[in-house]
């Protein structure tokens, strides 16, 4: 039986496999650990990471409103830079809890993805 890291890390290569990279289509990318939550917007042609946030100074909400207001702020760098088209990377984890939070909490901002 396989390690549970191992099995994520395959659906992660699988996911990324789908994916044509462009510099006008970013990548978020999202990392989710038993405690928190962290959020990158990265530009893959340049290999640059274009803003980031995590849920580190948030203490007062849920697990999965500290993901909506991680949206938020990754939301607001984002108009900054002129992004609305994007590519979803759940990094191997399912899709559910905080990482649907998160997305859907994208989708209806603005972001399409």
């Amino acid at each position: 039986m396989l390690d549970k890291n191992i099995r994520r890390l395959r659906r992660k290569n699988k996911i990324r496999q789908t994916m044509v990279w462009t510099s006008s289509k970013p990548r978020l990318s999202v990392y989710r650990s038993n405690a928190n939550i962290y959020v990158q917007l990265i530009d893959d042609s340049e290999w640059k990471t274009i803003c980031a946030s995590s849920d580190l100074k948030i203490t007062e909400w849920t697990k999965v409103e500290k993901a909506e207001k991680v949206w938020a702020a990754i939301a607001e760098a984002a108009k900054k830079n002129k992004i609305s088209e994007i590519f979803f990377d759940r990094n191997g984890f399912a899709y559910t809890g905080r990482v649907k939070a998160l997305a859907d909490a994208a989708r209806k901002a603005w972001l399409q993805f």
